[in-house]
């Protein structure tokens, strides 16, 4: 039998909690979230690590920020120097599979994964890497543009719910599996989706869940709010400049986005009723979450890339045995599940090697059983990719969110007072020592001109090696799942009664 808990995580891409129900939108449809969050602990206040999916998704996976890792962008590549959450549970006999997105960019496709029963949905080379030395210059093979908000719409398949069907079926599929295996041993599967991301285009089933007239529009627009250069930079890069989009446009790419939430939504009611039928429901966290959000139109924004809230905060439930039902307001982030996580496998008792490593999360599990408290309420976020010109960091201490680099005015927001971050209060005599208090902490913790050095070193010879790539067609790094088929079903070295019996959940009882 089974001792420690089993861990399930079922990852969302480009969700921002704003707009799911269990987080209080009124019209957004997620049952199955919110079943979870009614039985388990909702965290208000996490953040990503970073708002772009690679960096945030490697600093999920290490437990570390991503300029500690040169986690820089979506074709950063993730070392396999560097130990995570799989590797540490691996250690103290946990099995562990990934099915679905990850962006592992690099020969290394399993860090620490056991197993993969996908490939992934994007490149694992480096051809997403952006070019500092050229800020004009739009990739256009890869850039996002407007082309997803003003072609949004409703489709029965597309290659992200091929992708996203794929995903599901594989991964409960494995939880029957695990159901079965004699030894029994405990596992952490991540099942990573690539919805509610762009493009905007959801099956009628789920488009059909909303009335599209009842769909609401941006609050703000880039009219009513003072334009930090960052955002025109996003902007620009995004086209929304020149392709701007209209209302009716808008409105089709919420209403899509609206039912992809209900679409990742439906997977996670599959995959409660997965572990309920097979009882591994009893011995089984589930987690939910998502890499980063979306601003979903809002100051004129799409996508990700920004420190505002629809982007950077992200959901976070946990449910199962010894979790309690509460809600948390303290600031946290992806960085600190690989701690948490290795409490949940321990118990809290710390006797993995992860507990002597240095991680710049700390562990929520103190949080999660009533066993104490988690330290400062502080979360961090980096940028560092395509329409930034220098590495930005972000914090957010309390109800205040700082966001700073070298050259550019820093802005402050209070957001208990402003949480829609309209009043930049660093331009406020009152803030001065406040102000000073961050940049201070900032730059004594990170040295962001040689950081951009680094950025800008890493991004030049990885431009230099996918061109070289592109021209020769050299073998890629994308993972290739093999499946063997030599085992499967009715073979002729199996005997056709222990086939059923083994196959078969619950046993036949004599």
């Amino acid at each position: 039998m089974r001792t420690s808990p089993n861990i399930l995580i079922l990852m969302a891409d480009q969700l921002a909690p704003h707009f799911t129900g269990t987080y209080g939108h009124e019209l957004v449809k997620t049952p199955n979230i919110d079943k979870l969050a009614e039985s388990g602990c909702v965290f208000n206040t996490a953040y990503t690590p970073s708002p772009l999916c690679a960096p945030a998704r490697f600093s999920f996976m290490s437990g570390q920020l991503p300029f500690e890792i040169q986690a820089y962008d979506n074709a950063a590549e993730f070392s396999s120097t560097i130990p995570t959450f799989c590797h540490y549970l691996r250690q103290i006999g946990y099995q562990s599979c990934l099915s679905g997105k990850m962006h592992f960019i690099g020969p290394d496709q399993l860090h620490g994964f056991s197993q993969r029963l996908t490939t992934d949905i994007y490149p694992a080379d480096y051809s997403f890497t952006p070019n500092w030395l050229k800020p004009e210059e739009r990739i256009d093979v890869w850039y996002h543009n407007m082309s997803s908000v003003h072609e949004a719409g409703s489709a029965e398949i597309t290659y992200q719910l091929e992708y996203d069907d794929e995903v599901g079926f594989h991964a409960i599929r494995k939880l029957f599996d695990y159901a079965r295996e004699p030894e029994q041993r405990p596992f952490v599967m991540v099942s990573s989706f690539t919805h509610p991301h762009d493009p905007y285009v959801a099956r009628k089933k789920y488009w059909d869940l909303y009335d599209h007239d009842k769909i609401d529009l941006p609050l703000l627009s880039t009219n009513n709010v003072n334009t930090d250069p960052h955002s025109m930079r996003i902007i620009c890069g995004i086209q929304a400049d020149v392709h701007p989009a209209d209302e009716q446009s808008m409105r089709n790419a919420r209403h899509a986005y609206y039912a992809n939430v209900s679409y990742f939504d439906d997977h996670v009611g599959k995959f409660i009723d997965a572990l309920t039928s097979t009882g591994l429901i009893e011995n089984t966290i589930v987690l939910v979450t998502a890499d980063h959000g979306d601003m979903l139109g809002e100051r004129g924004l799409w996508y990700k890339m920004h420190f505002f809230e629809q982007a950077a905060r992200i959901p976070l439930i946990a449910a199962g045995p010894g979790i309690i039902q509460s809600e948390i307001d303290s600031a946290c982030s992806l960085v600190d599940l690989l701690p948490t996580l290795v409490d949940i496998a321990t118990e809290g008792k710390g006797v993995s090697p992860a507990s002597h490593a240095s991680f710049d999360g700390a562990s929520l599990y103190p949080l999660m059983t009533e066993h104490g408290a988690r330290g400062e309420d502080c979360a961090i976020s980096h940028y560092a990719a395509e329409c930034a010109i220098e590495p930005m960091v972000m914090m957010r201490k309390g109800n205040l969110k700082f966001i700073f680099s070298e050259s550019e005015t820093p802005m402050l927001f209070n957001l208990d007072d402003d949480p829609q971050e309209l009043v930049n209060l660093a331009e406020n005599e009152a803030y001065r020592d406040t102000v000073e208090s961050f940049t201070r902490q900032i730059k004594n913790k990170w040295n962001l001109k040689e950081i951009r050095e680094s950025v800008i070193a890493s991004q030049q010879s990885r431009l230099l090696i996918q061109d070289i790539v592109n021209k020769t067609r050299t073998n890629t790094w994308d993972f290739q799942p093999f499946r063997s088929a030599t085992d499967d079903y009715i073979r002729a070295h199996k005997e056709l009664d222990d086939i059923g019996e083994k196959s078969r959940y619950p046993r036949f009882a004599q």
